[in-house]
């Protein structure tokens, strides 16, 4: 099977090229990407070493992804992920990577008949209905509660049923109009296509920030001392997400490869749910004690611009599908961020920017 990872230097897209073929020696595996997100560039030999074949271009051009050749399956990991796109970002680069890049992938699925499985986010679900939900303020992180008046909200999370009106940051408007394009070429040309909502994915080899990857991030913040920030409901760090080790969402799309026929239909979310979710507060806990480093953090009461206080992924309807659960917990997901940081220390540092092997402090370049 001749497959296509679009987005196949940055984090997600590097590792399922990398694992699938790893997995699938008869598979011929392509990565394309066009290196524009920092860190990716030190994915290409990761790539190579595996016998992927690595692909410079971008998903905006539609004549380069055609002259690519005939494909099998198309794995659309390509996106501008930042929730802040539009806010102070480069919105025009966001918005036609994530919706032209879209298009594009979905004009060569069609051409080849090729099955498509694409990567959209809970960022789906507009942030208004998410802050309006009903949560309790515990000791060290915020609590959904059961009596939820919005139809897909439950303790166990948001589902495929949470109401879609209303803003829900230019990023998760690009993604949500990716799957109705998605859900138009299935319709009009008999598209096999997969939709997967991914909450927070994390594991080894993601170059996080504050505004996307944050628990990676806060790894390596620690890692290296640099300080950190509390931001938004009161500068308390109690705000929730559930993540789920990279390693979990390769078991899985390694699956809608294999058999396809089981995934067609409405979009699925995939995530950690409740049991694998952690607060900031709980998150510095962890990482103060891997790296043996404390790291000062500071508050800033006013959330961001459509922040959130708590996700949780409810994937019962995907669970309904599939055998498939996460089996990696929050805990041993940042347990391998903090090993691979210690590894590949000298090129993180390069990377951030940091002077080598002087921990906290910025380099000159």
């Amino acid at each position: 099977m001749r497959v296509l990872v679009t987005g196949g230097a940055g984090f997600v897209g590097a590792h399922l090229s990398i694992g699938l073929a790893g997995r699938h020696p008869d598979w011929e595996v392509a990565a394309l990407d066009n290196l524009y997100r920092r860190g990716s560039e030190l994915n290409v030999p990761r790539l190579e070493a595996a016998g992927v074949r690595f692909v410079q271009g971008d998903v905006r051009d539609l004549a380069a992804l055609l002259e690519l050749g005939t494909i099998d399956a198309l794995v659309e990991c390509s996106a501008e992920p930042s929730a802040l796109m539009g806010l102070g970002e480069d919105a025009e680069y966001g918005f036609h990577t994530n919706l032209t890049g879209a298009f594009n992938c979905l004009e060569l699925a069609r051409r080849d008949g090729a099955h498509l499985v694409f990567l959209s986010t809970s960022r789906v679900y507009p942030y208004g209905s998410l802050e309006a939900l009903r949560y309790e303020e515990a000791e060290t992180r915020f609590e959904l509660r059961p009596d939820q008046e919005l139809p897909g909200a439950s303790a166990e999370g948001i589902s495929e049923q949470f109401p879609l009106e209303g803003p829900r940051t230019l990023y998760g408007a690009t993604k949500l109009a990716a799957e109705l394009l998605i859900a138009e070429y299935a319709a009009a040309h008999d598209l096999r296509a997969v939709i997967d909502r991914c909450g927070v994915v994390a594991g080894p080899w993601q170059m996080g920030r504050a505004d996307q990857g944050v628990f990676s991030f806060w790894m390596l913040c620690h890692h290296f001392r640099l300080p950190l920030r509390y931001i938004g409901y009161g500068g308390s760090g109690k705000q929730v997400r559930d993540l789920l080790h990279v390693d979990d969402l390769l078991d899985l799309i390694d699956e809608q490869l294999r058999e396809p026929e089981p995934w067609m239909g409405a979009p699925l979310n995939v995530g950690g749910g409740r049991e694998r979710s952690l607060s900031l507060r709980e998150t510095t806990e962890i990482c103060r004690e891997l790296t043996g480093n404390e790291v000062p953090i500071d508050t800033e009461p006013q959330a961001r611009p459509g922040d959130v206080p708590i996700y949780l992924s409810d994937c019962r309807a995907l669970f309904e599908r599939s055998s498939w659960r996460p089996r990696r917990t929050a805990r041993q997901t940042l347990e391998a961020i903090a090993t691979w940081i210690a590894h590949e220390e000298a090129d993180l540092a390069v990377s951030l920017g940091l002077e080598p092997g002087v921990a906290g402090r910025p380099g000159r370049t």
